[in-house]
């Protein structure tokens, strides 16, 4: 009997480590704030995008005619399932993914209207999104970009994600691209 109190003990003991180690995971990524009124999560991630290979992440669904005679690409438009990572690195834990579109809406510079929701498949944020609508300057080495709502944890969430090219392919348009995120949704 002695054995089996220990045994239940040292499983308790393990899933309870288990349990903090996620936690710990979950915070080096994503921060939540509650103040009281409102709650501000700020959130850090890798997005994969992925437009070579035998499996892309994103895929040109329409096209103006005059699209290739752009040196921009005005009018493409992509269809995206891109995975969100916690490091740069592909193989790096997966956290979410990012779905939507984004196209090609600059005449005379490089600026991708982005339609984006950020799922998140991964500990505190699990069934949790967010949406981006807005204009991302691709070129730029950091950008800004508006937050209009979310759901779950981030519910009539507001706020703002800054992108920073960590990687890009000029071969296949393959890039990582970092992404820091701060939301605030009241309580």
């Amino acid at each position: 009997m002695a054995r089996l109190v220990l045994l239940a003990m040292l499983i308790t003991l393990v899933a309870a480590m288990a349990s903090g180690v996620q936690a710990q995971d979950d915070v080096k990524w994503a921060k939540r704030v509650d103040s009281g009124k409102e709650v501000v999560s700020t959130l850090q991630f890798y997005f994969h995008d992925v437009l070579s290979g035998r499996n892309p992440s994103a895929v040109r669904i329409a096209q103006a005619s005059q699209a290739n005679s752009t040196p921009n690409g005005f009018g493409s438009l992509m269809m995206v399932d891109d995975p969100l990572t916690v490091g740069p690195d592909p193989n790096s834990r997966l956290v979410g993914r990012a779905r939507g579109m984004y196209g090609s809406a600059g005449q005379t510079d490089f600026g991708l209207v982005m339609v984006m929701c950020y799922e998140f498949l991964d500990g505190t944020y699990k069934d949790s999104s967010f949406s981006i609508l807005s204009i991302n300057p691709a070129l730029n080495p950091v950008r800004e970009m508006t937050v209009v709502g979310g759901t779950g944890l981030f519910r009539l969430a507001r706020g703002y994600a800054i992108a920073q090219t960590y990687s890009l392919d000029p071969t296949t348009g393959d890039a990582v691209v970092g992404y820091n995120v701060t939301l605030a949704t009241y309580i």
